[in-house]
């Protein structure tokens, strides 16, 4: 019984050090990415979206970097979220999690992938949209619920982003 008992401790003790070693490592990631800015805000009334689909927001990482998970603001939450696509940028409505909203004039460009951050799909399964915030080129993941739904969302995003004005346009440059 003495036995079971230690064992019983011993794992207990990992598993409070393993929890006590993800949440040091979480919250440096947050302080790294501390000068990553806010986030752009949320139309009150966006209007028609041109493109709808419910599914999974997966991550949003640093561009190029798929394992590189953004933490602050929230980004780095996985939850399920509605994606519409606006004629004037992009609102990922995430369940749990602050809706996220990408300005036309902040995308780069689309790509479906096979996975980011700790999520693996089939082949071209993830809708990954390119965008900047501030400084941050940033990498966005987003798995629709039913297949067919990925092909109208990435055709849609594709034309707001070739019709979009850049950004540096937009600042002045």
């Amino acid at each position: 019984m003495d036995t079971q008992l230690l064992s019983l401790a011993i794992t207990l003790a990992l598993i409070a050090v393993a929890f006590g070693l993800i949440w040091l490592g979480w919250r440096n990631r947050l302080k790294r990415q501390s000068d990553v800015e806010q986030l752009p805000p949320v139309p009150a009334a966006p209007g028609e979206p041109l493109a709808v689909a419910e599914g999974q927001y997966i991550a949003t990482t640093t561009g190029g970097d798929w394992l590189d998970r953004i933490a602050v603001h929230g980004l780095g939450i996985r939850t399920t979220s509605t994606l519409a696509v606006y004629p004037h940028g992009v609102l990922f409505d995430r369940s749990g999690a602050q809706a996220l909203y990408i300005p036309a004039a902040s995308l780069g460009g689309v790509r479906q992938d096979s996975g980011m951050a700790g999520k693996f799909v089939e082949k071209d399964g993830l809708l990954v949209v390119t965008w900047v915030l501030g400084s941050h080129e940033l990498d966005t993941g987003f798995r629709t619920r039913r297949a067919a739904d990925k092909d109208v969302l990435f055709t849609a995003l594709q034309q707001l982003i070739s019709s979009a004005p850049a950004a540096d346009a937009n600042s002045g440059k």
